[in-house]
């Protein structure tokens, strides 16, 4: 049995893993995935504003009746960008994965990413250990591949003010994900930015939401539920979040896991 563990300090032995609680009797891992840049071999540090982000959506799990059997866990990245072909985050995130699976044996993972986390998420939806991904703000460019994803349960969420990752890409993405068999929910924050500020409290709120149902931790919003069968603008894939709670609503048939 895992021993509890909270707080930045526990960390996995080689260092691409930090995890930030271990419950007594996890049922599944959260794995967040922190942005970066497009090209920088600079050293990344928990200190960086794109780490930063996303602490409060770790305290939004904490605060959710659904997260206490999460275990918390984030990706160190070794350098800040992507760097074209060398896709530098994805090998620590299936370095991650691989200490993961060492450390908690036979758990479900669910990805939370943001921009070029949300990208490396996506990479990483199809592996057997992932059960799904909640990727806010991704950094989407053409002709990134979707075949991988093909039984995954993804969703995402875009602000349509987003400057840096804009919305119609990965609009596009959605469609493209969807074809390919993966199971897809995406949702637009109206006048969120990139760094998800503006609406922040809805941003945390939904994502916590939609990770934990992931995880079989709760109930996904009845908004994204409906969208994963196609309800909503564009069936499905341009669901506006409402400014007010996201109410949960069990699903009848959820999306194929993993």
């Amino acid at each position: 049995m895992p021993k509890p563990a909270d707080g930045p300090g526990a960390r996995a032995a080689s260092g691409r893993l930090r995890t930030h609680r271990v419950p007594a009797r996890p049922a599944a891992v959260l794995l967040v995935l922190h942005g970066g840049r497009e090209h920088s071999v600079r050293p990344s540090r928990p200190w960086h504003a794109a780490a930063l982000r996303m602490r409060p959506f770790l305290s939004a799990v904490r605060r959710s009746p659904h997260g206490g059997s999460l275990a918390l866990a984030s990706v160190r990245y070794r350098v800040r960008g992507w760097n074209r072909d060398r896709s530098d985050p994805v090998h620590d995130a299936r370095e991650a994965l691989a200490e993961l699976r060492a450390r908690l044996p036979g758990l479900p993972v669910v990805l939370l990413g943001h921009s070029m986390g949300g990208r490396t998420a996506l990479r990483l939806a199809g592996d057997p250990q992932v059960a799904g991904a909640v990727v806010l703000a991704p950094w989407t460019p053409a002709g990134e591949p979707v075949a991988h994803l093909s039984g995954a349960a993804v969703v995402i969420v875009h602000g349509s003010r987003d400057r840096v990752t804009v919305p119609e890409a990965s609009l596009r993405f959605a469609r493209r994900a969807r074809a390919a068999g993966a199971d897809v929910a995406r949702l637009v924050v109206p006048g969120g930015d990139h760094a998800m500020l503006a609406h922040a409290a809805v941003w945390h709120r939904l994502a916590a939401d939609a990770a934990c149902a992931a995880a079989g931790a709760g109930p996904y919003p009845a908004l994204v539920a409906a969208a994963f069968g196609g309800g909503g603008p564009g069936d499905g894939l341009d669901v506006p979040v409402p400014s007010g709670p996201v109410r949960p609503r069990r699903r009848k048939n959820g999306p194929a896991q993993g």
